[in-house]
């Protein structure tokens, strides 16, 4: 399922989504359904306390060569270094941000990834392995 079959140089022409991080199960790396103490995977059936659920990189993005466009979805680590920290860093880091500052409405701090995040890849170029 890793196996690259071939490496597209594009340029990345927009984000698809504005949720990068996502509750991810550790058996099968499916999106998890929390609720405010337990989570489930309802792909394998997976359970587990709220607090212990893991987080994973999911950045979808619409990308150009010099020929086509494409849509691509990019999972997992290989977005470490462009963010600098793990998902579940990131996730935290944004959790205690929210705490800290007293921010009841979420949406503010989301905004920001979400510039972030256009400002470091819109236009930019990069070698995909598909």
């Amino acid at each position: 399922m890793n196996s690259v079959k071939g490496l597209l140089a594009a340029s990345v022409i927009s984000i698809q989504n504005s949720c990068f991080i996502y509750p991810a199960c550790q058996n099968c790396f499916s999106r998890l359904i929390l609720d405010s103490r337990r989570f489930n995977c309802l792909k394998c059936g997976c359970t587990g306390e709220a607090q212990d659920a893991s987080y994973r990189y999911r950045l979808s993005l619409k990308i150009a060569d010099t020929s086509d466009l494409f849509d691509i979805t990019v999972f997992g680590s290989c977005l470490d270094p462009f963010f600098g920290v793990t998902a579940e860093n990131l996730q935290r880091y944004i959790q205690d941000f929210n705490q800290l500052s007293g921010e009841t409405n979420t949406e503010v701090s989301a905004g920001a990834l979400v510039q972030a995040v256009e400002t470091c890849f819109i236009g930019k170029r990069f070698i995909f392995g598909v």
